[in-house]
């Protein structure tokens, strides 16, 4: 089984995690960008955060033989803290770098006006550069603000082919579909999907446009659900095919869309920066 997880915040996960996840079939990913569980204090924090995610997660992620990509924003929550806002004037220059295949993730968290400002912009951003967008439905009013963000994409330069929209459910999917956007679930261990809910959602809808993710990040996730979802799929009586289609060829079809996909075998170099992840490691890996 062949993995390609569209959304997972490996700066939060271990390299335990890359060993596991490669084991179970990953072998590429796209880590956007995201609140990092305390308020940051100025823009400043969000240049180093890119910068990690260009730079030391593709260098980890390689040990393993997983490829990395990443999805740069500002993300819905820190959109309202004018200390974070500047990013936008930055955001331009990081959208041209090679390995970032999205604009994400963008959307809402309190459906703000200040949100409303900053999922414009960046939808206008990723017409401007050519990029898919990645975006977060909230997890409050979810019904409510995803009707509010299918407006404004719709008043947007970016069109819904090039759109995808996460963390979606039961009761958000329809809508989704509705919209010709993409559509995407975020499975966890306790909240938002799990693997029967969103195996019961594909045999509804079809496969056509969907996503499944791990979402996993610092809070109680599992970066394995991905392949959790595809045994259910096969248990469930989908073919391999059909697993094939929705854990693979359906990101690859969207994240494909940059044109900055890079699906080969990754050079495992020893160091980043005079750094390394090798101490300790099992020879030959």
């Amino acid at each position: 089984m062949r993995i390609f997880d569209p959304h997972i915040h490996m700066t939060s996960r271990t390299t335990d995690d890359y060993e596991r996840m490669r084991a179970s079939g990953v072998t590429a990913l796209v880590e956007p960008s995201f609140w990092l569980g305390q308020p940051r204090t100025s823009a400043a924090s969000f240049v180093d955060y890119f910068d990690a995610l260009l730079g030391w997660e593709p260098y980890r992620a390689a040990q393993y033989g997983i490829s990395h990509h990443c999805a740069l924003a500002l993300n819905p929550k820190e959109a309202n803290d004018p200390r974070c806002t500047p990013i936008l004037k930055e955001l331009p220059r990081y959208l041209e770098k090679d390995s970032v295949v999205a604009v994400g993730e963008i959307g809402y968290d309190s459906i703000t006006p200040a949100e409303d400002e900053a999922l414009a912009a960046q939808l206008e951003l990723a017409a401007r550069h050519g990029l898919p967008a990645l975006v977060h439905t909230p997890h409050r009013d979810k019904l409510a603000g995803l009707t509010r963000t299918i407006a404004v994409v719709a008043e947007s330069e970016l069109p819904p082919e090039r759109v995808v929209l996460d963390h979606l459910n039961e009761t958000t999917v329809d809508r989704a579909a509705e919209s010709g956007c993409w559509m995407a679930f975020s499975v966890y261990p306790d909240t938002k999907m799990d693997e029967a809910r969103t195996v019961a959602v594909l045999r509804r809808l079809g496969l056509d446009r969907m996503l499944v993710n791990s979402a996993a990040d610092w809070g109680k996730s599992d970066p394995l659900k991905t392949r959790k979802v595809g045994d259910a799929m096969l248990a469930a009586g989908f073919s391999e095919d059909d697993v094939d289609r929705v854990l693979w060829r359906n990101p690859v079809e969207f994240y494909g869309q940059s044109g900055r996909l890079d699906l080969g075998e990754r050079e495992r170099p020893d160091l980043f920066e005079g750094n390394s992840i090798a101490r300790g490691a099992p020879s030959g890996r």
